[in-house]
């Protein structure tokens, strides 16, 4: 009996010491997004706990959109989808137009997605896809080229097992990228090619990790040899992600 409650007492202690750690450092650097407890900022850099938040944000649809105003994102609210499935639809979707604050667009034009892939959109756009654009090309991505959101479907579009994060719009599926010089960068002809294209896709790839929940490249299996697999998977929340 001792001996556990000499473990429990340890167990607190080093709590203690790791969250006051994180608050001195976190404190130190000036950067809330990287304390655990503090409310998700999308107009701050990237944090240690950005992702998780972001995850965090779908049970709260009204805190999402509280979020996207207050970063100048603009949007529109769709209306509730049900599914021809009960694991399927969505309440929660959102519309950026004009790809919020910086002027981005997709095509197909008129994406909608669950609100915390909008959110996280755009802080992949703001601090990972133009930095890497104008690192590699000296030019601003001007549209996100994609192949969906929601889908009423499971993984990989089979009969049985897990569900897709795409039956509740909690995905995209990114094919490629125009910049404002005309330039089209595309995941299925230029991942493999090497240069400049293939070393912007990986780190616009990269960089997605500390964004969303998963990550899905050609690295990973030839059904993604196509476009890059993004979704905010609510298990993202307690730090379990994927990215290859």
């Amino acid at each position: 009996m001792k001996d556990l409650r000499r473990a429990i007492s340890a167990t607190i202690l080093f709590a203690v010491l790791l969250g006051g750690g994180l608050l001195a450092w976190a404190a130190l650097r000036g950067r809330p997004q990287d304390l655990p407890w503090t409310r998700l900022d999308l107009s701050q850099p990237i944090g240690i706990f950005t992702g998780r938040k972001l995850a965090g944000l779908t049970d709260d649809f009204a805190e999402c959109r509280a979020l996207l105003r207050s970063a100048g994102v603009r949007y529109t609210v769709l209306a509730q989808v049900t599914g021809e499935d009960a694991q399927c639809g969505y309440a929660d979707g959102v519309r950026l137009v004009g790809g919020g604050s910086r002027g981005i667009g997709f095509s197909p034009a008129n994406l909608g997605t669950s609100c915390p892939v909008a959110a996280a959109l755009s802080l992949w756009e703001w601090e990972v896809v133009q930095p890497a654009a104008q690192k590699h090309f000296g030019a601003a991505v001007t549209r996100i080229e994609h192949l969906g959101s929601y889908s009423c479907r499971r993984m990989y579009g089979r009969s049985a097992g897990d569900w897709s994060e795409h039956a509740t719009a909690d995905a995209i599926d990114v094919a490629g990228f125009r910049l404002a010089d005309g330039t089209r960068i595309s995941v299925v002809k230029d991942w493999g090619e090497g240069g400049a294209k293939a070393a912007f896709l990986r780190e616009v790839r990269t960089g997605a990790c500390r964004l969303f929940s998963t990550v899905l490249s050609p690295d990973y299996n030839a059904a993604h040899r196509d476009h890059l697999h993004l979704d905010e998977a609510e298990r993202g929340e307690m730090g379990w992600r994927a990215c290859r």
